[in-house]
């Protein structure tokens, strides 16, 4: 895929962007960008592919609900995340004219991107771009919503017939927070990371 369209309508919106071809490529930069940090990250199957806790977690403080130790609960490492001073998280959904789109059960993610970090990182992988806002938001609640939810074993319609989003009234719904940038937030670094594969949901 190319991502010139996409690369340009982000740095125009005030993002940083990176881009590389290899998931394991971005995966050692981001561990060169950082160290001696505490670094919050979000739920994504995006991170847990690339193996990328484990390379910062080797010399940072990495505070993720993936990967709980015993003697904290997922909202105590979600809390903590959302007062490190760099937070990663990959996107739902994103535009080639540069709208980013997040979905989320808790809102710990959409929170978190939005304020309150040294920098940020969105790590987007090329299942992820669409090329208007309307499929952005389609493939954000249509395909990484169902995919989700049936990962984490909810029993929502979409989980369980897979196919779409029926926008449902389950008490297990996951579809709760919803969050689109439309461009950089003030007060924080953004760094956009662009990969030329396939990742996560």
């Amino acid at each position: 895929m190319e991502f010139t369209k996409l690369k340009n309508s982000l740095e125009c919106l005030g993002y940083n962007v990176s881009e590389f071809s290899h998931a394991y490529e971005a995966t050692k930069y981001l561990s060169n960008q950082m160290s001696n940090r505490t670094i919050g990250i979000g739920g994504s199957v995006t991170v847990e592919e690339m193996k990328l806790y484990d390379a910062l977690a080797s010399h940072n403080e990495v505070y993720w609900h993936m990967r709980l130790p015993e003697n904290m609960s997922a909202m105590e490492i979600r809390k903590k995340a959302n007062f490190a001073d760099i937070y990663i998280s990959s996107v739902n959904g994103i535009a080639e004219t540069g709208e980013i789109i997040n979905i989320d059960n808790t809102g710990n993610r959409v929170s978190a991107i939005s304020f309150g970090h040294d920098k940020v990182y969105l790590i987007i992988g090329e299942n992820k771009i669409a090329s208007n806002y309307e499929d952005a938001l389609d493939r954000a609640k249509n395909i990484a919503a169902p995919l989700n939810a049936k990962r984490l074993g909810v029993k929502t319609p979409c989980a369980v017939k897979g196919d779409k989003c029926y926008d449902c009234k389950s008490p297990q719904r996951i579809c709760r927070n919803f969050s689109v940038l439309c461009r950089k937030p003030t007060g924080c670094k953004y760094e956009v990371v662009l990969i030329h594969e396939k990742l996560g949901y």
